[in-house]
């Protein structure tokens, strides 16, 4: 039979603090680079493997699956994948984006691979800490996460016309609220000017609407002496 002495009970405690002291050490130093472009060092990979599958596993266990091959979930889904996921986890056919390049650890390639539908939901709502990943569920009900679950657990069966055609046949970028489209600066825009009030001489406005439905106003820079001599030439 084996007692636990004071004596040892000494020694582990000695050796813990020696663990966490120097542990502390290795993080204060900087020497461990955290730079995306340099892989984890063999044991830092496993254990942040290891932790980040247990973590999601946990968690999307007590999930409750709905029913993922209803045809309109399934297209509503490629919408949201085709607006917020492509540049990172990619489409059939589709080369390596320069986002999905550079990220680290790499985002897993979706038209090729079948992640678990439960695991998938989870992640696409919560996201995962220092990877990339965001959590949609701060702008995304559950319906619309399941919805995109669905498309996703579609995709590695879907070859690049399979992909354009779901996606042509979607809502577009739509989950209730929130969405952002791109600023596409070199589209035209809509220019709308506010004349000046008589009672209050102040510069005129301009209004441009841009392809993405905002809109910009600010004064009409004054003329220049040339402009205004050009415009004298005009009224007479």
């Amino acid at each position: 039979m084996t007692f636990i002495t004071r004596k040892s009970i000494v020694t582990g405690f000695i050796v813990v603090i020696a663990v966490l002291a120097a542990l502390a050490g290795f993080v204060w130093s900087g020497v461990y680079n955290i730079g995306a472009d340099e892989p984890h060092s063999g044991p830092m990979h496993a254990v942040l493997e290891t932790l980040r599958e247990r973590s999601i596993a946990v968690r999307a266990d007590t999930l409750q699956v709905p029913d993922l091959s209803d045809p309109a979930r399934i297209r509503q889904g490629a919408g949201n994948y085709d607006a917020m996921c492509v540049g990172c986890h990619l489409a059939p056919d589709g080369e390596a984006t320069e986002l999905s390049a550079g990220l680290y650890p790499a985002p897993p390639n979706l038209s090729k691979v079948t992640i678990e539908a439960a695991s998938t939901f989870w992640v696409i709502k919560h996201g995962i800490k220092a990877s990339g990943m965001p959590a949609w569920g701060r702008q995304m009900s559950d319906e619309y996460l399941w919805n995109l679950v669905a498309f996703v657990q579609r995709l590695p069966n879907l070859d690049a016309n399979g992909y354009a055609t779901l996606v042509a046949s979607s809502e577009g970028h739509s989950h209730g609220g929130g969405e952002t489209g791109p600023h596409d600066e070199d589209a035209p825009h809509q220019h709308q000017e506010m004349p000046m009030d008589a009672a209050d001489p102040q510069p005129a406005s301009v209004e441009h609407r841009h392809a993405d439905g905002t809109i910009e106003s600010h004064p009409v820079p004054p003329a220049t002496p040339a402009e205004a001599e050009h415009e004298h030439d005009h009224d007479h």
